[in-house]
């Protein structure tokens, strides 16, 4: 849902950003690679200790790498399977790492083995959830469905809680709880987001044997009746 509008609005404000890197030589898979390890090390320095604000900061200024690379990539004209492979295997990484980071917090100074669990689940259920899709796909499959909880609303519903829950260090009341909700907004999003796709393949890969079952029984009747009329003029030839 969030992918339709906000890559269009960032994807206009970052294109300036796009081309400055162009002009200095700088590659899309450098930018994919830097982003990546950014957002990894900021999940896995700040969020295990709780620092949940200067660790949301420091990813986000990276997570944009994810726009900005496949920017340049069409500004240069260079969009390649090697590519699209990298940024997808590379977002895989940078989500279990953000995960991660908050299972690794409650698992220790946070002291919470249910939000824990549920953290560990948004990981797994992310992870699988982007599997469906690819998977159906690489079957033949459209998988024509996006779903409640995708990439981009599990990122900004993620982080955007845990920024403001790290508020908390500064004196706000009360705001730390905000984490733990939307861990849980996410895992049943998830959830729902992974049975939808499901469903989609599940009807989808019906359809499809039933409509190859259809050509196979038209090419079987086609034929039969080829058959069947080739004895008739063989007789008509000879009675000749």
């Amino acid at each position: 849902m969030l992918n339709k509008y906000a890559r269009a609005f960032f994807t206009r404000v970052l294109t300036p950003f796009a081309a400055f890197l162009i002009r200095r030589g700088v590659s899309p898979d450098t930018v994919t690679l830097i982003g990546t390890a950014g957002v990894v090390a900021g999940a896995l320095v700040f969020y295990p200790r709780g620092e949940f604000f200067w660790g949301t900061v420091v990813i986000t200024l990276f997570v944009f790498s994810d726009l900005v690379d496949g920017n340049m990539a069409r500004q240069l004209g260079r969009s390649s399977r090697w590519g699209a492979f990298l940024d997808s295997t590379l977002d895989r990484v940078a989500d279990g790492a953000i995960f991660g980071g908050f299972a690794l917090w409650y698992a220790g100074g946070g002291d919470d083995d249910v939000l824990c669990a549920v953290s560990i689940f948004c990981l797994a259920s992310g992870q699988v959830v982007s599997y469906t899709k690819a998977r159906g796909e690489s079957i033949g499959l459209p998988v024509a469905v996006n779903g409640l909880v995708e990439r981009a609303e599990r990122l900004v519903v993620s982080l955007v809680a845990a920024g403001l829950a790290g508020l908390h260090a500064f004196g706000v009341p009360g705001i730390q709880y905000l984490l733990p909700v939307a861990l849980w907004i996410v895992a049943v999003g998830s959830l729902v987001t992974l049975i939808q796709r499901v469903v989609t393949v599940r009807r989808e890969s019906a359809e499809a044997e039933a409509a190859a079952e259809a050509g196979a029984a038209d090419a079987g009747s086609g034929s039969g009746a080829g058959a069947s009329d080739r004895p008739e003029t063989e007789g008509h030839e000879a009675a000749k």
